[in-house]
């Protein structure tokens, strides 16, 4: 199983449990994973990231193309099945406008192309007014789980030296 990273991921854990500062064994645990093909984001999530022009955006940048993916032929049809998905839905007109312009939706078809289990920290919700990306993952049939489980399922440890 692959993971692909939600920017939510990145932005909850640099500001709470996880910052740069005082938990690196976390961030280092992300580039490992990256090199074991396990762990990934998607070029438009890292764009995201790097708007902030902060400490994550440095980490990110850092990460390259082989972290954060660029979209590929493989994704064009997910693309499309993304999308009539999200019309065919019953939320409103802007919702869907707003979810086709952002990463979510590149998020989701990388998932969809590729077979990797989404990582965010939203859950799905009932409203009309907003896309969620557990919503569309369930929507298009792909795994979507949160932070907290991709690393209970990995046996991530963070564990201070002695």
């Amino acid at each position: 199983m692959s993971y692909l990273l939600d920017s939510d991921v990145f932005i909850q854990a640099k500001n709470l449990h996880y910052g740069l500062d005082f938990c690196p064994a976390f961030w280092d645990w992300l580039i490992a994973a990256n090199a074991k093909k396990l762990v990934f984001s998607t070029e438009k999530v890292g764009d995201e990231i790097q708007a902030g022009a902060d400490e994550l955006a440095t980490w990110a940048a850092g990460r390259g193309d082989t972290f954060f993916l660029k979209p590929d032929s493989a994704i064009l049809p997910a693309l499309a099945t993304v999308s009539s998905w999200a019309t065919g839905q019953n939320y409103e007109p802007a919702a869907v406008s707003t979810f086709l312009q952002v990463a979510d939706f590149y998020l989701v078809a990388h998932g969809l192309a590729h077979g990797h289990t989404v990582v965010t920290h939203e859950v799905a919700a009932a409203s009309t007014k907003k896309i969620k990306i557990p919503n569309a993952c369930i929507g298009v049939g792909i795994k979507c789980v949160n932070p907290y489980e991709m690393l209970r399922v990995e046996k991530a440890r963070f564990v201070l030296g002695t």
